[in-house]
């Protein structure tokens, strides 16, 4: 029978979570998008009068769609040319999902999306859940369709594989857009000695491009190789305007919680580098130039005031 407008709120309600949660299992907003129009249409094929608690009759569905779509992704990651990175939410994109709690920002920070490359499906599944929406152990084991205590052994895993030794610091708005300046004056300052004092001495950079724009398939290790390739980023150049496209404005942003520049020629984003900062330094960059996950970041820059950029590069 088709679904009544009250039918229909209810879904629209739940959309928000929906999303944040697709998000966060897939890494990219295009297939969450995807994932959470499927389960609107299992809704919608539902008889939902029987349905006694849709949350979390809708967030099952989903889920599992997300297990699917994760299972084919890795084959198709295996194919894919180069680094292979998350795409980056810009600050303020509603697809973030809830940020209250240190747990629920860490969750959806660049550094952890990637980091959850690592997990299964069943791990990624059980670590989102519970970190990032707090879902108690017996829901999500009826979810999976596991036990409790399978739940709680799978995301005691799932903690320990993410974790890598480090603890992100806390970073404000403010905060965020100093870091970038201050990096942003060593990298355009023609010389490596100032980025190398910003980094860590294991700090990398990793690049995706998706084999649509140049990426170096091997990430850069170590702060000198890192702050030499960040130094040649900057530097001015004829070649570089014309593969870009045109003057490049960089502006200092937070993407996925984290202090990020965000690279901009005639209102389209050609470039997020996200920035992993720690007590000690800034740890990693993480720079997303494939255009085929920049697409939501320039339809969202698009509607905000981002003001003026800090220089116009090349």
């Amino acid at each position: 029978m088709p679904l009544t407008a009250d039918d229909v709120d209810r879904f629209e309600a739940s959309r928000p979570r929906l999303q944040a949660i697709a998000y966060r299992l897939l890494g990219s907003a295009g297939e969450a998008e995807d994932a959470v129009q499927e389960t609107f249409l299992r809704w919608q094929a539902a008889d939902v009068d029987r349905i006694e608690v849709p949350e979390a009759w809708l967030t099952k569905v989903l889920t599992n769609l997300c297990l699917n779509q994760l299972t084919s992704a890795r084959a198709r990651r295996e194919t894919y040319v180069g680094q292979w990175l998350p795409e980056p939410l810009l600050a303020g994109d509603p697809m973030l999902g809830p940020a209250e709690t240190a747990e629920q920002r860490e969750s959806v920070s660049y550094a952890v999306l990637t980091l959850m490359e690592r997990l299964s499906p069943s791990e990624r599944a059980v670590y989102v859940l519970r970190e990032a929406f707090d879902c108690p152990h017996r829901e999500i084991a009826e979810i999976l369709d596991i036990t409790e205590a399978a739940s709680q052994q799978i995301f005691h895993r799932a903690k320990k594989h993410v974790a890598d030794g480090r603890t992100r610091a806390e970073i404000d708005d403010a905060a965020a857009r100093r870091i970038v300046e201050e990096f942003l004056a060593a990298a355009t300052s023609g010389r490596i000695e100032p980025l190398v004092r910003l980094l860590t001495e294991d700090a990398v950079s990793i690049g995706d491009g998706g084999g649509k724009v140049p990426a170096r398939a091997k990430a850069f290790e170590g702060a000198v190789a890192v702050a030499k390739f960040l130094r040649g980023l900057f530097k001015p150049g004829e070649a570089k305007r014309a593969l870009a496209g045109g003057t490049v404005e960089v502006y200092a942003w937070t993407a996925n919680g984290d202090p990020a520049v965000v690279a901009v020629v005639d209102g389209r984003v050609i470039g997020v580098m996200c920035l992993e900062v720690t007590a000690e330094g800034i740890v990693a960059f993480r720079n997303q130039v494939n255009p085929d996950k920049l697409e939501r970041a320039t339809a969202h820059w698009a509607a905000v005031d981002h003001g003026e950029p800090l220089f116009s590069a090349f």
